[in-house]
């Protein structure tokens, strides 16, 4: 998964203050958030600032996914990809596929 690989060779952000951040500041590359939290107003944030900074934002199907992802034992609503490591082209491609 393009998370694992990015955080094993690059940098993550994990949950919705630390992406949240992230975005704001322009550092994420890419930006995954959870189908499945409750309420839905705790990440519908992350879509529309993403959007504004041109980053990729995708909708992912549990946090309990995103959790296993970046490595945490617990599940998480959002990741930001910080560094890219070793996933560059695939995150090239998000960029290319979202039109960014």
């Amino acid at each position: 998964m393009l998370i694992e690989k990015a955080r094993k060779t690059g940098k993550v952000d994990k949950g919705t203050n630390e992406v949240t951040k992230a975005i704001e500041r322009g550092v994420a590359k890419a930006v995954f958030y959870a189908a499945d939290v409750s309420p839905k107003e705790i990440i519908a944030h992350l879509a529309i600032i993403s959007k504004e900074k041109n980053i990729p934002c995708i909708e992912v199907d549990s946090k309990q996914k995103l959790g296993v992802a970046v490595g945490i034992p617990v599940s998480t609503s959002a990741v930001a990809i910080i560094e890219v490591g070793e996933a560059d082209k695939e995150v090239q491609s998000l960029h290319k596929h979202r039109g960014n």
